[in-house]
């Protein structure tokens, strides 16, 4: 079997004469959670969509856990787990009834003790005979999650699982998706929500504008990632306008009052603040706040965009 779960290559999307999605390359690794990050609209979900096979492909390959979609469909199709959008069930029927309509129409042979594993899995063996109807929409998703990994597959892929879920349901569903990937389930995972997103996943890839622009491992970008530096300084209009001169890379912000925030790495502060204060500006107070995934996605999307306007 391959080392891959997942592997995309050259993924490519068009609709008449506008690409949604652009030549996207990427794999996924056995037991890891991978994150597709970017705005509504970059083309995450037209990139699950593709892999699941809910619409075509007009170019690239996908093969699952070393199945190619095209060559080999149903064994491909049978490594995959997946929810696109909210889970659907019938809601007439307890949580343990779906799961066995599913265990009904799935290719492979699913026992009962598989049913007991997956409801423990996901934490809903004192509801799984309830009524559907009955179940929060936490509770839905962790049955949705139930179900598309009964079958025991390679990967599960998930299209903003987190959507609609409070704050303790997203913790909750992060948690399960953990002890998924930690039995060798790997999880494709895509959302918009960026500071859940660095919670959760091993690797990431950032969708801008249907392109792949950047792909990374959570650690190493952890490492890397600049400071926020906030500086209170006496006129924050003269302030902002020297870094804009001799530091045109940095992103800046205002905060409030005389407060402003910078982008840049933690050892630039004695620098910027002798230029601030050779200039006759008063520095009041210096903060270093370390960088988000957020700060970083902005910051790679801002010069990507930078660079497409030259």
């Amino acid at each position: 079997m391959s080392q891959y779960a997942l592997e995309v290559s050259s993924l490519t999307k068009q609709i008449g004469k506008k690409t949604i999605v652009d030549n996207v390359s990427f794999k996924v690794e056995k037991g890891e959670i991978f994150g597709l990050l970017g705005p509504n609209g970059a083309g995450k979900t037209t990139i699950i969509r593709m892999i699941v096979s809910l619409i075509n492909r007009t170019g690239g390959t996908v093969t699952i856990n070393g199945y190619n979609l095209d060559d080999s469909f149903k064994l491909a199709m049978n490594e995959l787990g997946a929810i696109v959008e909210n889970p659907e069930f019938y809601k007439y029927l307890s949580g343990y009834k779906n799961l066995r309509h599913y265990k009904r129409m799935a290719l492979a042979d699913i026992s009962e003790e598989r049913i007991s594993e997956v409801t423990r899995l996901v934490g809903l063996e004192n509801a799984i005979h309830d009524k559907v109807r009955t179940y929060s929409l936490g509770m839905r998703q962790r049955l949705g999650v139930a179900q598309a990994i009964l079958h025991n597959p390679s990967i599960l892929i998930l299209d903003e699982p987190t959507n609609g879920l409070d704050p303790q349901g997203i913790r909750e569903f992060r948690d399960y998706l953990r002890e998924l990937a930690s039995q060798g389930t790997s999880v494709l995972v895509s959302s918009h929500l960026l500071s859940e997103m660095q919670l959760m996943c091993d690797r990431f890839a950032i969708i801008e504008s249907g392109k792949l622009i950047h792909i990374a491992s959570m650690h190493d970008e952890k490492e890397t990632l600049t400071s926020r530096i906030e500086f209170e300084v006496s006129a924050i209009d003269a302030a902002v306008e020297l870094i804009r001169q001799h530091f045109a890379e940095f992103e800046i912000s205002r905060i409030s009052g005389n407060k402003l925030s910078i982008l840049a790495p933690r050892e630039k502060v004695p620098l910027l603040n002798s230029m601030f204060v050779k200039n006759e500006i008063d520095v009041f107070q210096i903060q270093t706040v370390k960088a988000t995934l957020e700060d970083r996605f902005l910051e790679i999307t801002n010069r990507e965009k930078k660079e497409q306007n030259l």
